[in-house]
């Protein structure tokens, strides 16, 4: 066998090795997370209304730059609309992503359970858009105890197997600030009346 050859053979051997690796370490998988509070002294439809207007939410999220409502269409049963946001990451402050959401926002039948839901899903970009992952997620509210709002959110996201311990993390900050300045903000409310 020729020189050429055996080196040709090398190549695509440590190509092959090389493409490997690199899709275990970025290959994703998703993920879930799950919070719940009460609110008290709320009632579940204004916390739902205040979570479902986009604008209020870099109240809550800390992370959340910017952002710019793309589409907007329904009604007061069921409301949806799509939002573009830039955020930086609360652990690594300099990076930065674009993400484009997708929000659903009604009340489930009582079938369902009768709760105020926000539902949505997400396509978050890094990298000038290079390298995408998903996430989709529901903040339902419900009464609980009379006067006291239950809220609680399960998000599911997908996340690069190297990058596990990372993502975790930024999901759980930011899940729980937004629960967090959300209880600031109707505790505000509750001693502002």
């Amino acid at each position: 066998m020729s020189i050429a050859v055996r080196w040709a053979k090398r190549r695509v051997f440590v190509s092959v090795t090389i493409v490997i690796v690199l899709y275990y370490f970025l290959s994703s998988s998703y993920q879930r997370y799950h919070i719940s509070t009460i609110i008290p002294h709320t009632k579940p439809e204004d916390v739902w209304e205040f979570v479902a207007d986009f604008s209020r939410m870099k109240k809550l999220n800390p992370t959340i730059l910017n952002f710019r409502i793309l589409a907007d269409h329904g009604n007061f049963e069921h409301w949806k609309y799509s939002v573009e946001y830039d955020e930086r990451l609360s652990h690594w402050p300099h990076t930065f992503n674009t993400a484009i959401g997708h929000y659903s926002v009604r009340k489930l039948p009582e079938s369902d359970g009768g709760q105020y839901s926000v539902a949505s899903t997400h396509r978050t970009c890094f990298l000038f858009g290079l390298f995408c992952v998903n996430s989709k997620g529901e903040f339902k509210m419900s009464p609980i105890h009379k006067e006291d709002t239950y809220c609680e959110e399960t998000v599911h996201y997908q996340c690069p197997f190297f990058f596990g311990r990372f993502c975790r993390r930024e999901v759980e900050f930011q899940r729980q600030a937004i629960m967090e300045n959300l209880k600031q903000q109707f505790k505000q409310k509750v001693f502002g009346h």
